[in-house]
């Protein structure tokens, strides 16, 4: 596959992503939004963009770090909120992760880097009731389609303006939006726990797996032709794995159907639907 398949046109990106976020945020009667600003390039990319949406003093940005976090993320936090000019606040979860953890303080890294997720979601979701601001996500697109976020964690919202576009297509729109340097080329992490990477967890780069992705999404290969271009069988059967194993989390609560009409099977309208009647 060229490098030219992920590439896009990124003013086109942008145009596309300032209005859906502008016309999704505004239909509902919201004003604002506020998002979980991590330190990585996905949080920074969707607060260049939802600040450029909705102008920096509709945008609120949530620091939300964990006692073992990297000082370095919230340093690259702050540098986007200086940048952008958005509101922000900072949220230290360790408290209310600490409390939920005593008695149980071998729980695995999975345990708690789940209940860092859903903490810092929590306060995401008290700060749009407080203040009335939309929930922006910033899950991307090769996240979702691993499953490699956290249900109602960091997986959680309302609009999510990245979630059609790679992660390599992401560092590629940061180059075009000017995030800081040191945001696009540092490692992909979490920052769950200290020396947590993306890669590492995965045990592949995203790099190698955005190709094998658009092969089999954008391009519909099967298996065959796609190990006849060079990639692995066993790096295929994995990924494929992954992607079907995880359809629950981009899905709505599956309902036992005991009516004529039931919500998300029967029932089922477009976002806007009162718009149109």
């Amino acid at each position: 596959m060229k490098r030219s398949d992920l590439h896009l046109n990124y003013a086109l990106v942008e145009e596309i992503v300032v209005t859906f976020l502008r016309n999704e945020i505004r239909k509902f009667g919201f004003d604002s939004a506020v998002l979980g600003l991590s330190g990585g390039i996905d949080s920074a990319v969707v607060c260049e963009l939802a600040a450029r949406a909705l102008g920096p003093e509709n945008v609120h940005a949530v620091l939300m770090p964990y006692r073992t976090s990297s000082s370095e993320s919230l340093d690259h936090a702050r540098l986007m909120v200086e940048k952008t000019g958005v509101t922000s606040e900072v949220c230290d979860i360790s408290g209310v992760v600490d409390a939920f953890f005593r008695g149980s303080e071998d729980a695995s890294r999975l345990r708690r880097g789940n209940v860092m997720a859903r903490a810092r979601m929590l306060y995401l979701y008290d700060i749009s009731a407080r203040d009335g601001r939309l929930v922006i996500g910033t899950s991307n697109k090769t996240e979702l389609l691993l499953g490699y976020g956290t249900l109602f964690g960091d997986m959680a919202s309302a609009v999510n303006p990245i979630g059609d576009l790679y992660k390599t297509q992401l560092w590629g729109l940061a180059d075009f939006l000017g995030i800081p340097e040191e945001l696009v080329t540092k490692a992909p992490s979490a920052d769950l726990w200290e020396g947590q990477s993306d890669e590492e967890d995965l045990g592949f780069t995203y790099a190698g797996v955005d190709q094998l992705l658009y092969m089999m999404l954008e391009r519909r290969m099967g298996r065959e032709e796609i190990v006849g271009e060079g990639i692995d069988g066993e790096f295929y059967d994995r990924v494929r794995r992954m992607v079907v194993r995880n359809q629950y989390k981009r899905m709505m609560p599956v309902i036992a159907k005991l009516s004529s009409r039931t919500p998300g099977i029967d029932f089922r309208y477009a976002r806007d639907w009162q718009e149109m009647v």
